[in-house]
């Protein structure tokens, strides 16, 4: 059902959602279970206002208050990333698999996640974050079947994924 509505939206569409998150479905024990590695919600929110006060202060000056207000060319030329930060989104782009507009989510998921770090400027880890979130793809493989350790999956990924592996 998901992939045929995915098929109903058109790619100048889906190139304007910032992240592409599948997720798992909740079994009945785990949503009965207690988490006791989950953070608390006080320590996400510590967390995230921190984040945007590191956003914040990098931002003062600017016309902008967060990472999703500032200009793709500004995100691109105004701070400096570090080095090799974007050698995955430099093969993507090649590949016709990121178009420029996705160049300028990533950018700014990149920067949240490295705010989220504590970090005062992405590195290849957080950019590599922000294409997995950008495409639900990593290293050849969806989050999902990443995540439960499976190699099964739609047929178009695994087609890709032998593509991948010649």
């Amino acid at each position: 059902m998901v992939s045929r509505y995915q098929g109903r939206l058109s790619g100048p569409l889906l190139d304007r959602v910032d992240l592409q998150v599948q997720v798992a479905p909740v079994t009945r024990i785990e949503l009965m279970e207690r988490d006791v590695t989950a953070e608390t919600t006080e320590t996400v929110a510590a967390r995230v206002l921190a984040a945007r006060e590191r956003a914040a202060a990098r931002l003062a000056g600017t016309p902008w208050r967060t990472n999703a207000e500032v200009p793709g060319h500004e995100l691109r030329t105004r701070w400096q990333l570090d080095s090799g930060a974007l050698n995955d989104v430099a093969r993507q782009l090649e590949r016709g698999l990121l178009t420029a507009r996705g160049l300028d989510r990533v950018l700014r998921v990149a920067w949240t996640v490295a705010d989220l770090a504590g970090r005062d400027r992405p590195d290849q880890r957080d950019v590599r974050t922000a294409l997995v979130l950008r495409t639900g793809i990593e290293q050849g493989l969806p989050l999902t079947e990443r995540a439960l350790g499976r190699r099964e999956g739609p047929p178009a990924v695994q087609e890709d994924r032998k593509g991948d592996e010649a």
